[in-house]
């Protein structure tokens, strides 16, 4: 058993190329409902016609996602420009 002492803080999150990763995903559940989409009626005769739209619910999420994670990089680089001129100005 764990003692209290023994815990350890969680390290900070890693940072990486987060929009790339976001825009990657969604091309590939696209291109996922895409591939499944010719074979609908195999899909439904079987009751797994929710696997089709999972896909395109994914792609959906994802383009959700882009929007999200872009803004997120637009606003840490505005902040990291301000903290560089704050820390730049003199006065």
């Amino acid at each position: 058993m764990w003692k209290k002492s023994e815990l350890r803080e969680a390290p900070a999150p890693l940072e990486g190329p987060v929009v790339g990763t976001i825009t990657g995903g969604t091309i590939l559940w696209f291109l996922l409902f895409l591939g499944q989409l010719p074979f609908y009626g195999w899909f439904a005769d079987r009751g797994h016609a929710w696997w089709v739209w999972t896909c395109l619910a994914g792609g959906g999420l994802g383009l959700v996602g882009i929007w999200y994670v872009r803004k997120r990089d637009a606003a840490i680089k505005r902040a990291a420009a301000a903290e560089r001129a704050t820390a730049d100005d003199p006065a």
